[in-house]
């Protein structure tokens, strides 16, 4: 009986979820496939919807104007940047419960969106373009780089603690930023350590993606995802923004 080779190697088609994506996998590959492939699904939904809004509010300057120019204004732009924080609240206990899981995750995109919308109000278009393309070639790169990596064996648990003390270190230097300015040269200092932070959430992330997440935490991989790539995006603009000004 003449055995046909299977298509694009012996671990089968790919992209019809049949390659293991780590060695000793136990669970389904097709599975974990059609679990990382939803994942994604929304993740460009969000990335989509904070594209739109974030573009609307660039586009419309009156927005921007009465932002910062009133009481108003200042109030309602602090209400937009704790409330991605308050939703994520009922968002962790009701990721598993639809549809009210999708209605808050929109809630949160939206809200985000509205913020770095205004964030690049304040920037050229060229500081804006070039952040986004370099966040999109960082993410799909470590992103392809950690599904090579995760294929040959190699696991990125290990960075769990040193992203989280980083990350506090982090906010205690945006904190001492914000209470004491320290200029250009600090600005330019924090944005490119978040830069490097987020950089390695990407990689952890998207390991966890990989390996950990259940088959029930689409949702909470989803923000995970989207988080680590907004916050890339936002320190690439601190850093082209400064460079610029």
């Amino acid at each position: 009986m003449n055995m046909q080779p299977p298509p694009f190697g012996k671990n089968g088609d790919i992209e019809a979820g049949n390659s293991q994506l780590y060695p000793n996998m136990l669970e389904n590959p097709q599975l974990r496939w059609a679990f990382i492939r939803k994942v994604y699904v929304i993740l460009s939904l969000q990335l989509l919807l904070t594209v739109a809004v974030a573009a609307v509010v660039v586009a419309v300057h009156p927005i921007a104007e009465f932002i910062v120019s009133t009481t108003a204004g200042l109030a309602i732009y602090v209400v937009l940047a704790i409330l991605p924080f308050i939703i994520l609240c009922p968002l962790y206990f009701y990721q598993k419960k639809h549809p009210v899981n999708l209605l808050l995750l929109g809630l949160f995109t939206i809200s985000i969106s509205f913020t770095l919308g205004l964030a690049c109000s304040f920037r050229s278009g060229e500081v804006i373009l070039e952040a986004a393309i370099l966040t999109a070639v960082v993410a799909v790169s470590l992103t392809l780089y950690t599904f090579w990596a995760a294929k040959r064996g190699h696991d990125f648990n290990f960075l769990g603690p040193f992203l989280f003390a980083a990350t506090l270190v982090l906010m205690v230097f945006g904190l001492i930023q914000f209470l004491f300015p320290l200029g250009k040269l600090s600005v330019m200092i924090y944005g490119c350590l978040a830069a490097i932070i987020f950089s390695g959430y990407i990689i952890y992330d998207t390991d966890n993606l990989i390996k950990r997440f259940t088959y029930d935490d689409y949702i909470w991989a989803s923000v995970s995802l989207y988080l680590d790539i907004i916050n890339l995006f936002t320190a690439l603009l601190t850093i082209l923004g400064v460079a610029d000004g």
